[in-house]
């Protein structure tokens, strides 16, 4: 009879294995997915002491220039800078890349241009589908 008068003491702990569990499985799950989630643009930046880059073939690049009052001129082959919209930027590119599909993409942006905004082109060229975009800059030697 003592058996069933004795009351339970209340137990001080928590049982945290299932929490360990569930933490262990979201550890893996975020290992997983975050190698696969890529937001950036995929660009070979030019380092600040880099030699002249020579040409592959005789196609010469598809250069979109950027100004300092934020007008945009682009000049594919051997013809002169044409100034051009934003939204033309891709049709001309595009057309391009029919034709010859090794061209190469620079973007020649004053120091003055806003970051976004050659970001901005950067993004237009990668939906145009150019599989590489580099920058121009000045070497240290030029005045």
């Amino acid at each position: 009879m003592s058996r069933r008068t004795k009351r339970r003491k209340p137990m001080a702990e928590i049982n945290v294995v299932p929490y360990i569990d569930v933490t262990l499985v979201l550890l893996i799950i975020f290992m997983i997915t975050t190698p696969m989630l890529q937001t950036g643009v995929d660009v070979n930046l030019p380092q600040a002491q880099s030699a002249v880059v020579e040409q592959k073939d005789d196609t010469p690049p598809i250069v979109v220039s950027i100004n300092a009052d934020g007008q945009y001129y682009i000049k594919a082959g051997s013809e002169e800078d044409d100034a051009i919209q934003p939204e033309e930027i891709n049709a001309r590119v595009v057309a391009v890349l029919t034709n010859k599909p090794t061209t190469p993409v620079l973007i020649n942006a004053d120091t003055t241009v806003a970051y976004g905004t050659v970001v901005t082109v950067m993004a237009a060229l990668k939906n145009a589908g150019v599989p590489s975009v580099g920058l121009m800059t000045k070497s240290e030697d030029q005045p």
